[in-house]
């Protein structure tokens, strides 16, 4: 007998869905920037408990003079790279909706705010959000793997310093290490030249980069880049964040950082009457997690209980942990 195949439908069953992928851990990211800290300790330790212990018992005071204040700038520079805040934006107002469009205008060039799904704000302009950190960071430039830190409006300086004295510092220790091994002398024991071998090739694959990558800081600052923005990110080539190469320099280097939201993002908050809190309603039904444990274990309206009203805020100020810079003004 023949099978039918019109007798039952034919369903085609829905292909699986990828299961969602889990963000980066942060361990190993925490490990490597550990260990470039170690070793920068480690190969300085070897530098100056050989070749530079030997100069310096040999009346060369000059080498150790100029290389112990560059170690010390350095490593003061990266630790503190490592924790510093590179600006970060918290949550802004549960007033505003992604659906809501804000407008500002920077020296004649206007800018649509967009909307950041997982912090739930519009981002200002040149306000980025970091996948390996998941924050919004204020004036983004990128994420250093070296620090596992963003570089951001608050510690793009740092980031500077830190460059500018690991460049100065490495090539320092490779003319140090090249003058102790081409000396002309047997003095020297050979586990010392061993040493200052080992210690001048990392300084001079450090260097390279190192300079490259200064030179790529002076020209973005120069002109009011950012590393994170393409070429076709301003039309006809108009960058409305460039005041000229003098102004660039003074916001980049002397200006005001402004306040840290962080640390002042607790004074921001005031919690309103009942009355008034009733009268508006404030949440944004795009950001669940927005409210509070106890707006989401509050009963509904079928078990005849009124739920409690939750703590509200002022438009512009922002709850705890939260920068105020989140909810820019609007221009029409």
């Amino acid at each position: 007998m023949p099978l039918r195949t019109d007798a039952i439908p034919l369903v085609k069953e829905p292909e699986p869905r990828p299961p969602p992928q889990a963000p980066l851990p942060w361990v190993l990211p925490s490990l490597f920037a550990a260990f470039n800290v170690v070793l920068l300790l480690v190969l300085s330790g070897l530098f100056f408990a050989f070749p530079c212990r030997w100069l310096a018992q040999n009346g060369e005071w000059a080498f150790p003079i100029i290389t112990g204040p560059l170690f010390v700038l350095t490593f003061v520079s990266l630790v503190s790279l490592n924790f510093s805040d590179p600006g970060i934006l918290h949550q802004g107002s549960t007033e505003q909706g992604p659906t809501a469009v804000h407008v500002i205008s920077v020296n004649r060039k206007a800018f649509r705010l967009q909307w950041c799904q997982r912090c739930c704000f519009h981002r200002p302009p040149r306000t980025h959000h970091c996948r390996f950190c998941n924050i919004c960071v204020e004036d983004f430039d990128h994420h250093c793997q070296w620090v596992n830190n963003c570089i951001g409006h608050r510690n793009f300086r740092r980031f500077m310093l830190l460059v500018l004295s690991f460049c100065l510092y490495s090539g320092a220790v490779l003319v140090s290490c090249l003058i102790f091994l081409l000396r002309p002398n047997q003095e020297a024991p050979y586990v010392d030249r061993v040493i200052a071998i080992v210690v001048a090739v990392p300084a001079a694959g450090f260097l390279a980069p190192l300079c490259l990558l200064l030179l790529i800081l002076a020209k973005s600052v120069s002109a009011a880049e950012r590393s994170c923005e393409g070429k076709c990110r301003y039309l006809c080539g108009y960058n409305p964040f460039d005041q000229g190469c003098a102004s660039n320099w003074y916001l980049a280097i002397c200006a005001p950082l402004g306040p840290k939201y962080m640390a002042k993002a607790v004074l921001l908050q005031r919690v309103v009457e009942p009355d008034e809190a009733l009268s508006q309603n404030l949440h944004c039904p795009a950001c669940p997690w927005a409210l509070g444990p106890a707006a989401a274990a509050a009963p509904g309206p079928a078990s005849g209980q009124q739920p409690p009203p939750p703590a509200l805020h002022r438009p512009g100020t922002a709850p705890p942990g939260r920068g105020e810079a989140a909810a820019p003004q609007e221009v029409s």
